[in-house]
């Protein structure tokens, strides 16, 4: 297991992560501290805890708009093939009715 030293808002952070991965947990934490130093510049020095809150609540609902967007093409796929269920139940149902209006015609 890696440690590795992350620095946000100021304060350096040791962290446990798996080997390997010390490079993607320094850019989060960049990110992270990207996101608290905008939060401070706007709202001020508000104490620690309560600009990680804050800068945790943005970076969720960054995630749930990115989440949520993702699932559109799936929920619009979806859709489509419900549509296309439909379409062919009714096309069915033509074929079925043409069929039997044909028998009926070729009946003397």
């Amino acid at each position: 297991m890696a440690q590795v030293r992350l620095s946000i808002n100021g304060r350096n952070y040791e962290v446990a992560c798996d080997d390997g991965q010390e490079e993607h947990l320094a850019r989060l934490a960049a990110y992270i501290d990207q996101r608290v130093r905008e939060l401070s510049g706007v709202v001020g020095q508000v104490g620690e805890s309560r600009l990680l809150v804050m800068a945790s609540l943005l970076i969720a609902d960054e995630l749930h708009d990115s989440l949520r967007a993702a699932r559109r093409p799936e929920a619009a796929a979806e859709r489509d093939r419900a549509q296309e269920a439909t379409a062919a139940q009714v096309i069915e149902g033509a074929v079925a009715r043409v069929d039997a209006l044909a028998r009926s015609i070729a009946t003397p």
